[in-house]
């Protein structure tokens, strides 16, 4: 039977209640607008796992502190502000299955929404002089910003190669679990060496990921993402990139003509699904991103032993056996 959130829960369920009353009060506001979307943005909330990682590797690492209550919501307060500009920027209406907060409220609203969370997370840290915390995290958001600008330059070009591809998605997923990781080894005193060793863990667990996202893109699992999506928004993934260095120069300059102008025709979309199928490009990523849970997994063994420890190898799993 596959592990649920709640099984992996368990060591931290008391602190992951705490937490989101706490989370609750830091979102509240006096302004009437405000309080009323603050209220919308934390009854949709997600499976929470960025708190998780940190609140375990917090356990790990020592005993779970106010601090790292803080950490964890600095993440996401930031990671939420970041997400409402999205929003803003691709022009979505959905998150999560939910009306975005440009879709109901629109885009200056959710600007400054945006901007409302940005400064709520700085205060916080601030305030209580969690400039260690803050470092981690604003080194993560600023990476994710320029991960994004990376691969939106790349997407006009074509031209990623698996260097650059690596570089973006470390930039632009991996980067905010590595720090969610540091932030809490970091929240319970933990040196220099062990807060790196906690950030290399999170980066490599983000990479994997990452790579299981791109590969819903092909239809590798019943539930998930629109099957092509990342093909219609010109993105360059794992399986296609590789699929495209196996092929010829004519099949290559096909795809990528088919990519750069008709990727908007479903027809043409899944003539591209099935080149990557055809090409070897799922199974190549599969093997990419097991390599990377390997080394994951490896570095987390270096960790005591403790049912937090326990609890975060069945997260790196739930990361990437998840169908959606």
């Amino acid at each position: 039977m596959p592990l649920t959130v709640a099984d992996i829960q368990a060591p931290i369920a008391a602190e992951m209640e705490l937490f989101e009353q706490k989370f609750k009060g830091q979102m509240k506001s006096d302004v009437m607008l405000l309080d009323q979307i603050m209220n919308y943005i934390v009854k949709r909330k997600g499976k929470q796992l960025r708190p998780m990682f940190v609140f375990l590797m917090a356990g790990v690492c020592g005993p779970i502190s106010e601090a790292t209550y803080r950490g964890a919501s600095l993440i996401e307060l930031l990671h939420t502000a970041t997400l409402v500009h999205d929003d803003v920027v691709d022009e979505s209406n959905y998150r999560r299955g939910f009306f975005s907060i440009n879709a109901l409220w629109k885009n200056k609203v959710a600007v400054l929404v945006g901007d409302y969370l940005l400064s709520r997370g700085l205060l916080l840290s601030v305030d209580n002089n969690d400039f260690d915390l803050l470092r981690i995290v604003s080194t993560a958001v600023r990476e994710l910003s320029e991960g994004e600008l990376l691969q939106l330059y790349k997407a006009r070009r074509l031209d990623i190669t698996e260097d650059i591809y690596y570089e973006i998605i470390r930039q632009k997923t991996a980067s905010l679990i590595a720090a969610c990781c540091a932030v809490g080894a970091r929240s319970v005193g933990a040196d220099k060496e062990l807060v790196d060793q906690a950030h290399n863990f999170g980066e490599k667990v983000g990479i994997a990921f990452q790579i299981k996202d791109d590969l819903f893109d092909y239809g590798t699992a019943e539930v998930g993402k629109p099957l092509g999506i990342d093909i219609k928004e010109k993105k360059m993934t794992l399986p296609l990139i590789y699929a495209l260095n196996k092929s010829s120069f004519l099949e290559k300059r096909r795809i990528i003509n088919i990519i750069k102008n008709e990727s908007e025709k479903p027809k043409k979309v899944n003539e591209v699904i099935a080149f990557v199928k055809n090409s070897g490009g799922i199974e190549y990523a599969t093997e990419a991103m097991n390599r990377y849970v390997a080394e994951a997994q490896a570095l987390l063994n270096a960790f005591p032993d403790s049912p937090y420890r326990q609890s975060l190898h069945q997260l790196v799993q739930y990361t990437i056996d998840r169908s959606k």
